[in-house]
């Protein structure tokens, strides 16, 4: 209720049974503790929240304009209201190595499961994007080194490391930068803006690690099937901004509704009712400390 009857850390070795099964776990993202509790009664895998969505919902584009303390109190926020495990996005580590390591251990005490970093440069940007620029291999294997360092407050916590050398120096030198950042403890590796069936492929035949993959609507990856991904043997598919972009359209659709009409009325039907706001955040269940908080009735 207030709290789910699962800790973290046993959030934490959850994820990591979940991957033993060789089942393809699917996260998709979420921007609110309420979106969390959806992904949760629908019963999905896992919770993402994407950098990018945070961002966004601060009224900033995906540049890295956001802060760490911003990132992990949303972070905690989101997690705290499910039983499955949260993979948060922390874009470059806020800084340099040892701010890498006090991001890690700030996702850690915020209740994340894992957390992943990435290569590009700051100001960085969404990773479907042209005109990136990275990091050197050297500085981002001493960043996915102090990341390793910072779980040591719970060595179940899940370090992913992503690469966007693919759109930069190519697929050989991406696959190339992957499996160094295994050999430096990473744990995942997320492979951004892949743009075929064949790259995919490729990249799965050369890590052994397990790996993630980004299904983002409009950009350089085509969005394959769970079938699809699961055949070509992918671990985690994100779904970073498909529910924050379904309740942007339909938040604009409805205001111009309002707007042109004066009236909300013709669009009820597209809203979610009432009763079902209420299941979703269990209120009956809070009647148990006090029996005014839930006697009334709901009209259907």
């Amino acid at each position: 209720m207030l709290f789910p009857e699962c800790t973290p850390n046993e959030k934490r070795k959850n994820l990591r049974v979940a991957l033993k099964t060789g089942k393809l776990l699917q996260f998709p993202g979420s921007w609110s503790p309420l979106i969390s509790m959806a992904i949760e009664k629908q019963n999905f895998d896992g919770i993402y929240i994407s950098g990018s969505v945070i961002s966004n919902d601060l009224g900033y584009p995906d540049i890295g304009m956001t802060t760490l303390s911003e990132v992990a109190q949303r972070g905690r926020q989101i997690a705290r209201t499910s039983i499955l495990p949260t993979i948060i996005d922390i874009d470059t580590g806020f800084g340099e190595p040892m701010n890498v390591t006090r991001s890690v251990q700030e996702m850690i005490e915020m209740g994340l499961a894992g957390c992943h970093i990435e290569d590009q440069m700051n100001p960085k940007r969404c990773g479907h994007l042209d005109g990136k620029s990275i990091i050197g291999q050297e500085e981002m294997l001493r960043k996915v080194k102090a990341a390793v360092h910072g779980k040591k407050l719970d060595k179940n916590f899940f370090i992913i490391a992503r690469t966007d050398a693919r759109a930069t120096e190519g697929l050989d030198k991406a696959i190339e930068r992957a499996k160094a950042y295994v050999d430096a403890g990473a744990e995942c590796i997320f492979i951004e803006a892949l743009e075929n069936e064949k790259e995919f492929e490729l990249f799965r035949k050369a890590i052994s690690a397990p790996l993630l993959v980004n299904m983002t609507e409009f950009g350089k990856s085509k969005l394959f099937t769970y079938n699809q991904l699961s055949n070509l043997g992918y671990n985690i598919v994100i779904y970073p901004v498909t529910a924050f972009r379904l309740a942007m359209k339909a938040s604009i659709d409805g205001l111009l509704e309002i707007k042109n009409k004066g009236t909300q009325e013709e669009i009820l039907g597209k809203m979610q009712h009432r009763k079902d706001l209420y299941s979703l955040t269990k209120y009956e269940d809070y009647n148990e400390f006090d029996q005014d908080i839930f006697n009334f009735k709901l009209k259907n």
